[in-house]
């Protein structure tokens, strides 16, 4: 069975987690599991409520999962870039309704990825219907995303700048990880 490394990539609101996920997966010839947030707000015309975010979450793992196992079948090792993980939606559960469903902390808690890359930002804050609120929550949710993932002790690698930037920056990683045993065993 071939090996997949699961790799998040956790960010505030546009911050350019989906730009930058399917960039590296075209880059790598792989695969990466579109944020269902977006389409949760596109099929419901609303905000999720408190009651949403563990069907949220869950449901985007079962998408890396459906993806995973697909990868599973080619002949040689791939990475999963992954927009976004149910910590994400963790967090912004606390932020929004002062409090974390203990079904989607215990799937939080999981965190079953390989690597971890966390957006920064840098760029333009840029509108986008329901799905993002502002510049200033941006912000907010950058600096908890920064502060869970210490507490947790979850290594991970800031990306900052440009596509082209971010992409160099994450590069040498999984060229790390591309070569190590785990990716050859």
């Amino acid at each position: 069975m071939t090996t997949v490394l699961r790799v998040a990539i956790l960010g505030a609101e546009s911050s350019g987690k989906s730009t930058l996920a399917g960039a590296l997966a075209a880059r790598h010839h792989s695969l990466w599991v579109p944020e269902f947030l977006r389409e949760f707000v596109d099929q419901h015309q609303r905000v999720p409520r408190e009651e949403d975010q563990f069907l949220i979450a869950s449901t985007q793992v079962q998408r890396e999962q459906i993806l995973e196992q697909r990868l599973q079948q080619r002949s040689s090792s791939s990475f999963l870039f992954c927009d976004t993980t149910p910590l994400m939606t963790a967090l912004y559960s606390r932020c929004y309704f002062a409090r974390i469903d203990p079904d989607l902390e215990q799937l939080a808690s999981r965190h079953a990825y390989d690597i971890t890359l966390v957006t920064a930002p840098d760029g333009p804050w840029v509108a986008d219907g329901l799905q993002r609120e502002s510049a200033a929550v941006r912000q907010q949710i950058h600096w908890q995303l920064l502060q869970e993932l210490a507490a947790r002790g979850i290594a991970f690698l800031q990306v900052e700048g440009t596509l082209q930037q971010r992409l160099l920056q994450v590069e040498p990683l999984l060229a790390g990880f591309r070569n190590s045993s785990v990716l050859t065993a």
